[in-house]
């Protein structure tokens, strides 16, 4: 890490203590088994994974989040401001280019209990600290797509291998074309269902799962396989929802128009509203604040509610400066039930300081 990026890092903790947070502190090593049940096996394909002979498998720390969240959630603390600042690791296979190990600097809110107004505090903290950079500023909201899926008039099965793979959008559309018809069932499952005696086609499980195991997932197929398809009014909706990409004020607009033959949305478009009239009153210019409802369905899964970013339009190139959102789901989790609200961001340092330095070393402009 170099010494701009370091003195970035600084100024970034100054201005999150002034928001009020205190310092937390982690180890890079983290238990593998913790980020496993958060992010499933997938976690392998990003994090670099060793072993310890004492304390098992560990991982080079992903993100400050998990950890962060556990901590707090075993204190039993309650309302509570956070940053951090330190090297995470993140493995890379498709791109030579990006660095497997770059800084992240963070702020992070619990418990508060006005979600609007936490969310819009935590944006405002972070907007504020890449003040004068040019940044572009979007958001969007995971809840409304889980509200969406929920809301389907389709057996809880369905709903739920649709919520699996919500952050999977290729994995989630050829699910709906299945549940609505308009794609076949795949002919491995055709030939269980179609089989007299579908347990003799099952040899090779079982030594993995019981009889009473197979026989389960088998009733499961065929009750996927009776429940009627996906209307295509609602396949419309659904549709018309996550191609949603305007400003704010319009996607609430249209919003409000979907939740009149999708009322399952009408409770995540009022949190829209008044994450909205929070965000005004904080300074932020919510009128041009850019929304797209599918915003945040690529990144990690423990987000459920609303997501930001930051970006530089003269670089492309770049991941985002900056990325946040709710993550109560994820407290939740490592509450052991025990839910609390949280929400929070990061920040690259060392985008934020090459921005920085790029910004100071244009030539002053002359009115």
């Amino acid at each position: 890490m170099s010494d701009i990026q370091r003195q970035e890092a600084d100024r970034l903790l100054a201005c999150f203590a002034d928001a009020g947070a205190g310092r937390f502190e982690t180890d890079v090593l983290q238990p593998a088994d913790v980020l496993l049940d958060l992010y499933g096996e997938d976690i392998r394909a990003r994090a670099f994974v060793t072993s310890d002979p004492l304390r098992g498998e560990m991982m080079l720390r992903p993100d400050f989040t998990a950890p962060l969240a556990q901590q707090h959630m075993k204190s039993g603390g309650g309302l509570a401001r956070y940053s951090y600042s330190g090297t995470v690791f993140r493995r890379q296979e498709l791109d030579i280019d990006r660095p497997v190990e770059f800084l992240q600097t963070g702020f992070e809110l619990f418990g508060a209990d006005n979600p609007a107004a936490a969310d819009a505090e935590v944006f405002a903290v972070i907007s504020n600290a890449l003040d004068g950079m040019g940044l572009r500023a979007a958001m969007g909201d995971i809840g409304i797509l889980l509200a969406a899926v929920n809301g389907l008039k389709t057996i809880p099965e369905r709903k739920a291998a649709l919520l699996r793979h919500l952050w999977r959008p290729r994995r989630f559309m050829a699910l709906l074309d299945r549940y609505a018809g308009r794609s076949p069932v795949p002919p491995s499952r055709a030939a269980l269902l179609a089989a007299s005696d579908p347990l003799a086609g099952q040899a090779e499980l079982t030594g993995k799962r019981s009889n009473d195991e197979i026989n389960a997932r088998i009733g499961a197929l065929k009750a996927d396989a009776a429940a009627p398809p996906i209307s295509g009014e609602e396949l419309e909706l659904l549709d018309s929802l996550m191609s949603l990409r305007e400003t704010a004020p319009n996607v609430l607009s249209a919003l409000r128009d979907i939740a009149v033959d999708m009322p399952a949305i009408s409770g995540a478009a009022q949190r829209l509203a008044d994450r909205m009239e929070a965000l005004d009153r904080r300074g932020i210019d919510v009128e041009n604040l850019e929304f797209e409802t599918s915003y945040g369905r690529t990144s990690l899964e423990y987000y459920d509610g609303f997501v930001f970013g930051f970006y530089a339009p003269a670089r492309p190139d770049w991941p985002p400066v900056a990325t946040g959102g709710r993550y109560d789901a994820l407290t939740r989790l490592l509450g052991r039930g025990r839910t609390m609200p949280a929400v929070g961001g990061v920040v690259r340092p060392e985008l934020s300081a090459q921005l920085r330095a790029e910004l100071s070393a244009q030539p002053e402009v002359k009115p």
